[in-house]
């Protein structure tokens, strides 16, 4: 049985503890990192090998925390001068108390400071990007006008043909799986068969229902890789559509998934083994 003194003593040491991990998740959050991958698609043209696909993703835009990582992301980008980038989502916050309808209809404002910032992204191809469910559930047609207003394209069950030496991709995008509308047949209707098709959804779960389709890669967010990642454990805590896919590579059948750790944060401004991250991706033909 401990005695007073070491019960003291015991909560000072833990209470140290406490601030040091604190102190480190909230400096971690600010240190965006490169990840780089390079994916083997089976039906990949020849054209398309080597080409590149920076993704950035859950922005969370607050002037005083996200921003300073956003515009860090955004140099990391730039300098690995990608063929296009993708943003899969979650632009703005919706925080967990914001349950009056006005301060919901209004966290969308957040969105013109973000897509401003964002505008800087350079890409050969472009830039074009999906909405989150934080961004669905604020108010997504201003979300989506003004972040195309800024020259982004948003998908919203939308496809578009990236072409190249005579050949030609797909990028689709679905509407947000948790708080939209997600229509993956009418994304992905007009592409050909055998025909390769690159898919933003937010929600990475989703990539169960992709898997039933000609889907090759999917890219996707949301669970910020659990913002706080416990080695051996995992994440305390994971949202809906992001707890069976939460971070990383991972293959579903014939459909190749890859979840994005996100860029900045919700609830605290800290991150814990979940970096801010820039994803590099090349493309390569052949069997993975």
């Amino acid at each position: 049985m401990l005695t007073r003194r070491q019960f003291l003593s015991s909560g000072l040491v833990a209470a140290a503890g406490a601030s040091v991990f604190t102190l480190y998740g909230f400096s971690e959050s600010y240190r965006p990192r490169v990840r780089r991958l390079e994916l083997k698609l089976q039906r990949l043209p020849e054209a398309f090998d080597g080409f590149t696909i920076a993704q950035l993703s859950d922005f969370h835009y607050e002037r005083g925390f996200s921003a300073v990582t956003i515009g860090r992301s955004i140099e990391l980008v730039n300098a690995l001068r990608p063929d296009l980038v993708v943003l899969t989502g979650d632009f703005v916050t919706v925080g967990v108390f914001d349950s009056h309808a006005y301060v919901r209809q209004h966290a969308w404002t957040a969105a013109g400071p973000c897509a401003e910032m964002l505008s800087r992204l350079e890409a050969r191809e472009g830039r074009f990007a999906i909405l989150g469910n934080h961004d669905a559930d604020s108010n997504p047609r201003k979300v989506r006008e003004t972040v195309q207003a800024h020259g982004i394209p948003v998908l919203k069950n939308q496809s578009v043909a990236i072409e190249r030496g005579g050949a030609r991709i797909w990028l689709a995008g679905v509407d947000d799986a948790l708080k939209g509308t997600p229509d993956l047949g009418r994304a992905i209707e007009k592409i050909p068969p055998k025909e390769v098709i690159v898919l933003l959804a937010h929600e990475p779960d989703f990539a169960d229902e992709a898997a039933m389709s000609p889907v090759d890669l999917q890219l996707s967010g949301h669970s910020h890789g659990g913002q706080i990642w416990i080695p051996g454990i995992g994440a305390p805590w994971l949202p809906p559509l992001g707890r069976l896919y939460p971070r990383g590579l991972y293959r579903i059948d014939n459909l190749i998934l890859y979840t994005n750790v996100g860029i900045g944060t919700i609830h605290v401004p800290i991150r814990i083994n979940a970096v801010p991250e820039v994803t590099l991706l090349t493309l390569r033909t052949g069997r993975a």
